[in-house]
């Protein structure tokens, strides 16, 4: 169990108030103010660098909150495990492409026959999996998109292409265009946060270009809204492959072939470095990395 004025230190870098963390953790703003001057003293460093009424974190402060995210994180999976010894419960997250086209076979597979281990998924953007992931909320992730690896342990899942599609009937699905001719077009996308999202706008600022330069912007925080409206010709998009193999096969969208246009990205696992439990996390990324390609591949073969 953290001392409690750690836990009012994290609350603090969260909040970055000292009027919100006391709020949060129902106590009064000099107690908050307390319980860091006991920290500094203790350590002997200061922890925040003040500039009138706007704070930051020093170089001592952002060690410590390194320091203490990885304890806290490591303190809940402890606490969870003593307590539940007979049941094991692991807490995941997967970004939404990985959560609904990747997830679900290798779950499957985990789960027959019937395991000791109880699964719990959490599906959201790659930005909010990171903060749970600190947090101790979840104990590893499944991500696409941006990050920076420098503050986690991770490994390569999978290569991820990411492609444009469009509806069948769509001028663009029979013939090879220019890049530029995609801004005429209205655009469906995921909204801030997301992998997809995230990999578009650095693609785009690869060549010079913004959301702004797209006739129109429709954002849907479904993957599956996205593709009906797709398929229904009221605009285009760009996903990873993973998430419309289906749809490809089937012919229901159509990959638009743009010159010279060929993005691949990563599909990767992330959790806390140097985490106690470290070695329990990567042994079952092993089995998630095994049964991912051993039924990629069995896919392939059918196709």
């Amino acid at each position: 169990m953290l001392d409690f004025r750690i836990e009012t230190f994290l609350t603090l870098c969260k909040e970055k108030s000292f009027t919100k963390t006391a709020k949060t953790l129902c106590i009064t703003q000099p107690a908050v103010s307390q319980h860091i001057h006991y920290l500094e003293q203790h350590f002997g460093r200061k922890l925040f660098e003040y500039k009138g009424k706007n704070f930051s974190l020093t170089p001592q402060g952002e060690k410590l909150k390194d320091f203490a995210l990885l304890s806290k994180t490591d303190w809940q999976r402890a606490e969870q495990s003593l307590r539940q010894e007979d049941v094991k419960l692991i807490h995941f997250g997967a970004t939404l492409t990985i959560g609904e086209y990747v997830m679900p076979p290798i779950l499957a597979k985990l789960l027959t026959p019937p395991s000791s281990v109880t699964y719990s998924m959490q599906v959201d953007n790659t930005e909010t999996l990171l903060q749970k992931l600190q947090q101790g909320a979840i104990e590893f992730a499944f991500v696409e998109g941006q990050f920076d690896k420098k503050q986690f342990t991770t490994r390569l899942l999978s290569p991820a292409w990411f492609i444009p599609v469009c509806a069948p009937s769509h001028t663009f699905a029979d013939r090879v265009i220019d890049f530029e001719e995609i801004f005429m077009e209205r655009l469906i996308v995921r909204e801030h946060g997301s992998g997809t999202r995230g990999v578009l706008e650095q693609v785009l600022t690869e060549h010079s270009f913004t959301f702004h330069n797209f006739s129109q912007i429709t954002e849907i925080g479904n993957l599956n809204g996205i593709k009906e409206l797709v398929k229904r010709n009221l605009g285009i998009t760009f996903l990873y492959k993973d998430a419309v193999r289906d749809e490809l096969k089937n012919q229901t969208l159509r990959q638009i072939q743009i010159k010279n246009f060929r993005i691949e990205r990563e599909f990767n696992f992330i959790c806390m470095k140097d985490s106690h439990f470290l070695q329990e996390y990567l042994d079952y990324f092993n089995q998630f990395y095994e049964i991912y390609h051993r039924t990629t591949n069995d896919y392939s073969d059918k196709l």
